[in-house]
């Protein structure tokens, strides 16, 4: 490689991928180096089943934002979950507030008319 090949190690080279994506640069890291990642970065392994075609579509759509399908998948889990919980909450706090309001307008007791003597 010549010195005009080389490419300068500036930020937006390691953030374009000029720099740092070959793989014959990379290492795999030990188990406990990779547990200390995962524990850094609130990360747990698990396994799952997935029809290929999902995967594939992933695959499709990782790659025309420029992301592992992975990363995409986990992004896509996260997204889905805090939508979900926050669609779970507005529901709660809802119910709450109708149940309040009718305990409300029910514990206003209307006093009972009196009748007049014939």
């Amino acid at each position: 490689m010549s010195t005009k090949d080389k490419v300068i190690g500036t930020d937006e080279a390691w953030e374009s991928g000029q720099l740092g994506t070959d793989e014959k640069h990379a290492h795999p890291v030990d188990a406990e180096t990779a547990k200390q990642i995962d524990d850094a970065l609130g990360l747990q392994m698990i396994s799952i089943r997935l029809d290929k075609g999902l995967i594939e579509s992933f695959k499709m759509l990782g790659a025309f934002h420029g992301l592992g399908y992975q990363p995409l998948m986990r992004d896509a889990l996260k997204r889905f979950a805090d939508a979900e919980m926050k669609s779970i909450v507005s529901g709660f706090v809802e119910s709450q507030t109708k149940q309040q309001t009718h305990k409300r307008t029910s514990a206003k007791v209307t006093p009972p008319k009196i009748k007049k003597a014939a």
